[in-house]
């Protein structure tokens, strides 16, 4: 290094970057395009109206009054949720930056607001509160039974995500009459799981699989019929034990009350006169019938999800 006064040392100079980068998050939604929505007004909303199964009868004789039947008919609930992200950006502060920051501040909250929808989503895939009857003043909850849930001793005590896991998934969802032909299933799970299924050679080996590729640039993407998404916002339910959902499109639904809004103001109220970047949303989320969400327990030491 020259000394100082010699060659061009004095004039050296550093450079920042102009690019503005968003650290490691979900980036948005996973599960919206899986699964049913809608958009709804007031301060409760019934996506579905449901009729029960029934039962034919054997006449009661020649002539004999008819036997009537009839229906039993449910109501399910959903519950909106307003969220908003509200940022600021100093006037004096942007003259002091070569970077434009309100492109990735949008982004941000972009971000942000598919992250709200999946955890909602997924709270409500098995929630014990699950809102149904007539209307506000006759609802009642529905408990999330075990008869949902895979454990995750099944197969073995303590076991991740197996083929074994899945075929019993799969299994329950048939007994309770879901067309997996016309509403496509879905399982949820975690890097963990992922890395599962990638050490069992009944998901990799293309013997095992009709010589049809399991997977896609090392994804598994689909596998015995579920389409596969990894992600790590699914709950831990015990210690070491991630609570991945396995569901039919039908079975999850996404009320909408306001789709994601952005806004750029400048609030003249404010000292510098500071850019304002507002984004608000309003949604809840339900499950529409037991029996077409499945909760499969897996041993994972992970963790939460590192993104808020």
């Amino acid at each position: 290094m020259a000394a100082d006064g010699q060659g061009l040392f004095p004039l050296e100079t550093t450079q920042f970057s102009t690019n503005l980068e968003l650290k490691l998050q979900q980036m948005g939604s996973k599960l919206r395009g899986k699964i049913r929505e809608g958009f709804h007004v007031g301060k409760m909303a019934s996506p579905v109206n449901q009729v029960g199964a029934i039962q034919s009868k054997a006449p009661a004789g020649r002539y004999a009054p008819k036997n009537r039947t009839d229906s039993d008919f449910t109501r399910r609930w959903v519950f909106p949720t307003d969220r908003e992200i509200d940022q600021l950006i100093d006037s004096f502060d942007e003259l002091k930056t070569i970077v434009d920051p309100k492109s990735a501040y949008v982004d941000n909250a972009a971000q942000a607001a598919g992250r709200d929808w999946d955890d909602a989503i997924i709270v409500a895939a098995t929630s014990t509160t699950s809102k149904i009857g007539q209307d506000a003043a006759a609802l009642t909850d529905e408990d999330f039974a075990s008869t949902f849930k895979v454990s995750v001793d099944f197969g073995g005590t303590g076991t991740g995500l197996t083929v074994a896991k899945l075929i019993e998934t799969k299994r329950i969802l048939r007994h309770y009459h879901n067309d997996l032909d016309t509403d496509p299933a879905t399982i949820v799970i975690g890097s963990t799981q992922e890395a599962d299924l990638l050490k069992q050679a009944q998901v990799t080996n293309a013997d095992y699989n009709g010589d049809r590729p399991t997977l896609v640039d090392g994804k598994v993407v689909r596998f015995m019929g579920f389409d596969i998404v990894v992600m790590e916002r699914l709950p831990v339910i015990a210690t070491n034990v991630r609570g991945c959902i396995a569901f039919v499109k039908s079975g999850l639904y996404l009320g909408l009350w306001k789709d994601t809004t952005n806004r750029v103001s400048i609030r003249n109220d404010l000292s510098s006169e500071p850019y304002d970047l507002y984004t608000s949303y309003s949604f809840g989320a339900t499950r529409t019938q037991l029996g077409k969400v499945i909760q499969v327990a897996c041993a994972d030491t992970a963790g939460a999800d590192i993104t808020p």
